[in-house]
């Protein structure tokens, strides 16, 4: 027959899936009870009604029921009480650092330990959040804690490329991003009609940034990538206001005429404080399967030629595969489905090389200029 201190380290190995620590820790496990091969455990759920229950129960069971003499694992709930959950709340704060009780943005403290990715374009429809979504999934794999902000308010598309929906839990004034790939995830998709329009301006724009950033619990991340949209508008601007720590990788296509927007985008870099870690070079080149010949259908040379003009790296060039496309349709990011072809070993190489690097940012000021 096990013990109760046995139980409660097969429980210790069970994280809260919205809160993402071991339940043991919050303080969730709130009654074990043995009788011979059968355990009985209550917890205590964050909030009444948590959506997650079957969740829960199905991860307490298989922990439980691997120890010795265990043949049937019982789960039964309650909920936290409101001292409780004020209690919880103010220990997530004070995790945040103690200077920082009203949730202020975490990533733009010159000391944060999170490298924060902009991931930019100068015009749509070059592949920029299918990129954004496989370098997180890429990083995911490598044994990163990784978080997507999908900042794209109008054009918002990253909920559908990582295959995640449903609508985040608010919990005593934080919001708990959902979670897909090994990423936590948020983005204006999850509270609004998918068949409505985003027709929002810059204050409102700015001020749901500034919620993503500041009231969701993301915990400890080693990266933080933006999706932002196309161009260089307020959004865009915000998020430099926000986070001046943030690097900006700009993605482009072999194309002339997508290079010379593109520059533009990197270019506005000089007027944020930002700096561009680099180029990456979407759709180049198809190789034909048959003849193994590479056709380069967008041309070539865009992404060596912008990076040289924004004096930084080619940080590396993803081939066009359809399969790419179809991931992203049916939200499962390719270096995840399909980990072996050449575009998922160019995303996977980029997504360790940007690892490798030092935040190449410290406490710089931000020399915000308006025109």
């Amino acid at each position: 027959m096990p013990t109760e201190e046995q139980v409660r380290e097969a429980l210790a190995t069970v994280n809260d899936p919205e809160i993402d620590k071991p339940i043991t820790e919050l303080g969730m496990v709130d009654e074990i009870a043995i009788e011979g091969s059968r355990v009985g455990v209550k917890i205590k759920l964050t909030i009444p009604g948590c959506p997650l229950k079957d969740r829960i129960t199905t991860d307490v069971t298989d922990a439980v029921v691997r120890l010795d003499g265990v043949d049937d694992v019982q789960v039964v709930f309650g909920s936290m009480t409101d001292q409780e959950r004020q209690q919880l709340s103010a220990d997530l704060r004070a995790e945040r650092g103690a200077a920082n009780p009203d949730m202020e943005i975490p990533f733009a403290a010159a000391d944060s330990d999170t490298k924060v990715l902009a991931i930019a374009s100068g015009k749509g429809g070059v592949g920029k959040s299918s990129v954004t979504v496989n370098l997180a999934a890429a990083l995911a794999q490598q044994g990163h804690n990784v978080g997507v902000l999908d900042a794209d308010i109008w054009g918002y598309s990253i909920p559908r490329m990582l295959g995640v929906s449903g609508k985040p839990v608010a919990f005593e004034g934080m919001v708990m991003p959902l979670q897909a790939h090994g990423c936590k995830v948020i983005s204006i998709g999850f509270f609004t009609d998918p068949d409505r329009s985003v027709i929002w301006r810059g204050p409102m724009l700015h001020r749901a940034l500034q919620q993503f950033l500041g009231d969701v619990h993301w915990g400890d991340l080693d990266f933080l990538l933006c999706d932002l949209p196309p161009g260089t508008g307020d959004i865009a601007i915000s998020l430099a206001q926000m986070l001046p720590n943030a690097d900006k990788v700009v993605v482009t296509t072999p194309q002339q005429a997508a290079q010379k927007v593109a520059l533009r985008a990197g270019k506005a870099t000089e007027q944020t404080g930002m700096k561009v870690a680099g180029v990456i070079e979407n759709m180049a080149g198809f190789t034909d399967p048959e003849t193994g010949r590479t056709h380069d259908i967008f041309g070539a040379g865009g992404g060596e030629e912008l990076a040289e003009a924004l004096e930084t790296d080619l940080l590396g060039r993803i081939p066009i595969d359809p399969a790419l496309r179809e991931a992203s349709d049916a939200g499962v990011p390719l270096v995840v489905s399909h980990p072996d072809v050449p575009a998922s070993v160019a995303i996977s190489q980029i997504a360790k090389d940007l690892a490798a690097r030092s935040r190449s940012i410290v406490g710089r000021s931000l020399p915000v200029t308006m025109g």
